[in-house]
């Protein structure tokens, strides 16, 4: 089999919905989008709008908050009952079983076991994104919990790939291999204690296809590794990651639609039998909310329609939003249920259903 010929296709309902539990993080990545939010450490107590996008005094951006119309800062859940009322009146609108914890940086989070165990608790299941900062001291807490799986984040192999997509507060080499070292070992804490493990590595362009290929052969031997493409780039990073395929000898395995979000990955084998997925970012669109969207052309609209995400502002009010660039359209989960937004999702997941298994043949 070659890179040219057609993998198996699957079609899968979308299940999930995204928590942001904590905004906090030790990293600068230069392509971060915040889950659509202000960072809140360089925004406290500003009163003018809009919230600038670009690097404040810890260093981190927030690629769209000077554009999507965002009002509010982004607060840390805690495991009380309002934190539970909230997720599960939006997880059994959704008809979600799944919720994945983001950030921010959830290992952060001094209770991000007791987050887990909240969440386990209702019965759903439970995955969080992270780039392993202090993974390896809570991995064991949060498998006891019931975590099922981690998306840890790594940008290199040395202090000199990481930096490459950082910003300057990370010209300390110290630093860097500091960060490098945590990753590495949140990995390995978390294979110990039995989650599931895919490592995540954004693709901007050509230059970074050596620090790619190394991450995955390095990662590769006990790890899914998932590479994605980077929002801001498109075309530069899709040929950057054909690349890396090329170099890595992949050969497509199977094709995984998510119906109901713009998600779309494809499993490939990799020499050594490493498993290796590409995640992109399909142009979908929900049918009413983004019609009339001025993002909503080939260009602008970067992310499509990815899925619901939850969030607790400084004011302590949960709210659900449908699109980073568009968190005007944010509302209250006490709105949720006169919004029109909870019936529009819901016939759209199975819409996609029924279009993407009769135009791939695929199983369902």
């Amino acid at each position: 089999m070659s890179v040219t010929q057609r993998p198996a296709v699957r079609v899968v309902r979308d299940n999930t919905i995204r928590v942001k539990v904590i905004d906090a993080c030790g990293m600068a990545c230069t392509f971060c989008h915040n889950e659509g939010t202000p960072v809140t450490a360089d925004n406290k107590g500003r009163t003018l709008l809009p919230f600038p996008s670009g690097p404040g005094r810890t260093g981190r951006v927030s690629i769209y908050s000077e554009t999507n119309g965002v009002d509010f800062l982004s607060a840390k859940m805690v495991p009380d009952m309002s934190f539970r009322r909230a997720v599960r009146t939006v997880a059994r609108a959704f008809d979600a079983g799944e919720v994945h914890l983001t950030g921010g940086e959830p290992t952060l989070h001094t209770e991000v076991s007791s987050l887990v165990s909240a969440l386990t608790g209702m019965g759903l299941s439970v995955g969080m994104t992270s780039n392993g900062e202090r993974g390896r001291q809570v991995m064991p807490a949060c498998s006891a919990a019931g975590l099922n799986r981690v998306n840890v984040s790594v940008f290199g192999t040395t202090a000199e790939e990481l930096r490459a997509v950082q910003s300057e507060r990370f010209n300390s080499a110290g630093l860097a291999d500091s960060k490098i070292r945590a990753a590495e070992q949140t990995i390995r804490a978390a294979v110990s204690n039995g989650v599931k493990v895919s490592v995540n590595i954004v693709v901007p362009g050509m230059a970074h296809v050596d620090r790619v290929v190394n991450l995955v052969e390095a990662y590769g031997q006990f790890a899914d590794v998932r590479m994605l493409t980077s929002i801001q780039d498109g075309p530069e990073s899709a040929a950057a990651i054909s690349e890396v395929l090329a170099r890595v000898g992949a050969e497509p395995v199977l094709r995984t639609f998510t119906a109901g979000t713009s998600d779309e990955r494809t499993l490939y084998r990799a020499l050594g039998g490493r498993a290796v997925y590409v995640k992109r970012l399909l142009p979908v669109r929900l049918p009413d909310t983004c019609t009339s969207c001025r993002f909503n052309n080939d260009t602008d609209c970067e992310e499509g329609y990815y899925g619901i995400r939850l969030y607790l502002t400084e004011q302590g009010e949960y709210m659900v939003g449908v699109c980073i660039q568009r968190m005007d359209l944010c509302v209250t989960v006490a709105d949720l249920p006169k919004s029109g937004i909870v019936e529009e999702v819901l016939a759209f997941k199975d819409a996609e259903v029924r279009r993407l298994t009769s135009e791939h043949g695929a199983a369902a």
